[in-house]
């Protein structure tokens, strides 16, 4: 009885010791070298995702704190902005003063996530992705887009938008308000987009033909906080 009750056990360990290995070999081992969740916001992604939310682990800048101050700061300050803003202009003084009081912030990275945000928010709305936009915008409004999925949401209807082309956006404004940094930011971009109801049919757009669009969209962010993420405050050049 004890032989056979000792070779059971043996059986089952071995069993058990192979559904674990087996398990590690399918799902692997965590290192503690896993890459976090991406975060649309830090600098360093220049390439936009497929889909909304989806990421390598790394950040990008929406407008967000970029680089150190010392690859800015060998910069002349009568050409730093160029080809960002013109010399002289509102523009210009702006980022000069985000620049002064925020050491991190960086044109170019600001700009490559303020495009990667903009096709996230853009495709994020079409999918009626309300965690993702509620990372990305601010409440105000958050909460007109959400007003908007709902009522689209109760007709049935539904929109599907890819992106062909896109600019690398240009600087329409900036300015620092108190400890709040704002940059308006204007696109260009090529989509096909297309609604459809709750019968399938096509009420609006076409999901054959590009078309182009033209958007000038507000970010900020306040510089004072720890987080680096600026969020959209505005679909218009209004503040």
């Amino acid at each position: 009885m004890q032989n056979s009750f000792d070779i059971s056990t043996l059986i089952f360990a071995l069993l058990a010791a192979f559904v674990v290995w087996k398990l590690r070999s399918i799902l692997g081992a965590r290192t503690g070298t896993e890459k976090p969740p991406r975060n649309p916001f830090i600098a360093g992604e220049p390439t936009p995702p497929k889909r909304p939310g989806e990421g390598d682990g790394k950040v990008i800048p929406l407008p967000g704190a970029s680089a150190p101050i010392a690859q800015s700061g060998a910069v002349d300050p009568a050409s730093r902005w160029k080809p960002y803003a013109e010399p002289g202009s509102k523009a210009w003084a702006g980022l000069d003063a985000i620049a002064a009081a925020d050491r991190s912030f960086e044109v170019k990275s600001f700009l490559e996530g303020a495009k990667t945000a903009y096709e996230m928010i853009v495709i994020g709305f079409a999918d009626g992705d309300r965690k993702m936009l509620q990372n990305l915008l601010d409440k105000s409004v958050y909460d007109s887009f959400v007003a908007a999925l709902t009522e689209r949401e109760k007709r049935g209807d539904k929109i599907e938008t890819s992106f062909v082309a896109i600019d690398n956006g240009a600087i329409a404004d900036a300015e620092l308000n108190g400890r709040t940094a704002e940059i308006a930011v204007r696109f260009s971009a090529q989509i096909i987009t297309a609604t459809r109801n709750a019968a399938g049919t096509v009420i609006e757009g076409n999901p054959e033909q590009v078309v182009e669009i033209n958007d000038t969209w507000r970010f900020a962010r306040d510089i004072g906080a720890r987080d680096p993420n600026w969020k959209l405050v505005s679909t218009g050049d209004q503040h």
